[in-house]
């Protein structure tokens, strides 16, 4: 136990960076001494998601919990570093604090703006300048790789809309998924494995396309349509089982008349 300890009724984000330091030092706890950026960098993107749940869920308590969660993830990653003498917390604060300023022209200077959408222009034009970006291609090539694939492919569309390239109406982004479909059913029929997953990859880009232009998040719609099939599937799977079918077995005739029996009765019940 750390004889210099002091246990308060209330803690501070202060306390935190201490306690963390405490932890990893000499005589702390082993497995927080062990630990490295690349070893904890998963935990920080699920801690990331169970504020996403919380936020989802609007539960408050379960929202302060998490965040909790997610700046422990700040202050070990800070102080692997401040250990090498490279930066502090205190950098880190200080960083952002001036990032805001700069991008907040209009707040913090004599900018004029009249709507969100000339804060979003002069954010990103402040953004290109700051990082030293010459065009949009470095702006692209600036959303990480690790985002989600869905997500990369919006905010890369996005950025290439900025810059004038972009579909005239939905329509042309629809008609895209049309040809992108019929190249993935040449590549079936050719049996080219690589073939495929290469327009299999266009299918989805030009799908995100028609997501984009119509101001709906990719993401989101997925994971409401992975919920729906969710939410069919677990009623087929109890219909079946009432009436003493196997649905590893069944035959598709079958399988499909369950199915959409499943689907009418969810939709009764949606309010």
């Amino acid at each position: 136990m750390v004889s210099d300890f002091q246990f308060k009724d209330r803690y501070s984000c202060e306390d935190l960076v201490n306690i963390v330091a405490i932890l990893r030092a000499p005589g702390g706890c082993p497995w927080d001494a062990e630990q490295s950026h690349e070893s904890i960098r998963r935990d920080f993107i699920e801690e990331t998601y169970e504020v996403i749940e919380a936020i989802n869920k609007k539960n408050p308590e379960m929202l302060r919990e998490e965040l909790g969660d997610v700046l422990l993830q700040v202050v070990f990653h800070t102080l692997i570093e401040t250990e090498k003498g490279v930066f502090t917390f205190d950098d880190v604060c200080d960083e952002i604090c001036k990032k805001l300023i700069i991008r907040h022209p209009h707040v913090f200077g004599d900018v004029n703006v009249a709507s969100t959408e000339e804060v979003l222009t002069n954010w990103d034009a402040i953004k290109m300048s700051t990082k030293q970006q010459k065009n949009t291609t470095e702006a692209m090539l600036s959303v990480p790789r690790e985002f989600p694939a869905l997500m990369r492919a919006a905010k890369i569309q996005k950025k290439a809309s900025k810059a004038g390239f972009d579909w005239k109406d939905i329509k042309g982004t629809l008609d895209k998924v049309k040809e992108e479909t019929a190249e993935v059913e040449e590549a079936i029929s050719c049996g080219d494995s690589e073939l495929l997953k290469e327009e299999i990859g266009d299918l989805l880009f030009a799908v995100v396309n028609v997501s984009r232009f119509s101001g709906v998040d990719p993401e989101e719609a997925l994971t409401v349509a992975s919920d729906k099939f969710l939410d069919r599937f677990s009623l087929v799977e109890k219909m079946a089982s009432e009436q003493g079918i196997d649905i590893k077995t069944a035959d598709v005739e079958k399988f499909d008349e369950l199915w959409e029996k499943a689907k009418l009765i969810l939709k009764e019940q949606t309010p």
